[in-house]
């Protein structure tokens, strides 16, 4: 004969007598004091391993630029000092004063970035423009000609650089920042700009665009006043992307530029050698160091929102 297996109580488990006459019998639990310890621990555990392994993977990154910030301090003897140093010994400015007096750096700092600025701006609202099309507006072979816009990623500029040169030669555009403002406003970045706010406009409810046609709003208007507005973590991930390519573009100004007035940062940085064609460190460091840090302070400022940016156009990893 088989018997039916017996849930072990807790009243079981203090004798045979224990509990009698009560009513009820529960069965054994967990003590919830010794589970609540146990998850805090496991939780310490786990972000201290979190941090530990984000600090070793920010060693080779962080540590390099630190090394250029303090270098720009250094007098050159320093620099090659051997053991090396991270901090100077013997602290001096001399190295930024040089960057300005050795060549027009001044004009130059502000050529990157009004053309960093202008670009940004364009590529905003071309994007922004394309991609409210592209996500809102029915048109025939909208998915085809989307993927057609998204093939000039795929174009490297070293490929489309000749033709261009020869088309601005061509319109005597040559040694004017022209070509710096209209290649990467209509280029690569528009590009991706576009992808991101049609990801962004996608995720958007319908019914605010239903409620503001409602209200008598056309097109324009619901792209200006409802889309864009809520488009602000999308905006800021396009104007990050945007400005650190045009602030860090080299090639193009190598091309198109041959006035050393006309110079933008990436190209000017080449330029501090001496007489025998030998490399101005100390002076070279302080030029990078200058160029760096606003770009570091803008993100650090604004990386919330390019994050969030990034994961409402499905870019986040």
């Amino acid at each position: 004969m088989k018997t039916e297996p017996t849930l072990r109580t807790r009243s079981d488990a203090r004798g045979p007598g224990a509990g009698a006459g009560r009513g009820s019998r529960r069965p054994i639990e967990p003590d919830p004091l010794v589970t609540t310890r146990e998850r805090r621990i496991r939780s310490r555990w786990r972000s201290v391993i979190l941090i530990g392994a984000l600090i070793v993977l920010v060693i080779p990154f962080a540590v390099p630029t630190i090394w250029m910030i303090t270098s720009s301090f250094k007098p050159l003897n320093e620099i090659f000092a051997s053991p090396p140093t991270l901090f100077a010994a013997n602290p001096t400015v001399a190295a930024y004063g040089e960057a300005f007096t050795f060549q027009p750096f001044a004009q130059q700092y502000a050529n990157s970035l009004y053309i960093a600025i202008a670009v940004t701006v364009v590529t905003m609202l071309v994007s922004s423009l394309a991609g409210y099309a592209f996500a809102r507006i029915p048109f025939p072979f909208k998915n085809t000609l989307f993927l057609i816009v998204l093939l000039g990623l795929l174009v490297p500029s070293e490929v489309t650089i000749i033709p261009l040169f020869q088309i601005f030669k061509t319109l005597g555009l040559i040694n004017t920042h022209l070509p710096l403002l209209l290649v990467p406003a209509f280029g690569a970045p528009a590009v991706l700009g576009t992808f991101i706010m049609r990801q962004f406009f996608i995720s958007l409810p319908v019914e605010l665009e239903e409620a503001a046609r409602l209200d008598g709003l056309g097109r324009v208007a619901i792209w200006w006043r409802i889309c864009l507005p809520l488009a602000k973590p999308a905006l800021s991930a396009v104007a990050i992307l945007t400005f650190l390519g045009s602030w860090n573009m080299y090639l193009e100004p190598t091309v198109y530029l041959t006035s050393p007035e006309l110079f933008t940062l990436p190209q000017a940085l080449t330029r501090f050698t001496d007489a025998y064609g030998g490399e101005m460190w100390d002076t070279q460091l302080a030029a990078a160091t200058m160029t760096v840090v606003p770009v570091l302070i803008v993100f650090l400022i604004a990386q919330r929102q390019f994050v969030e940016g990034l994961a409402h156009s499905g870019l986040k990893g």
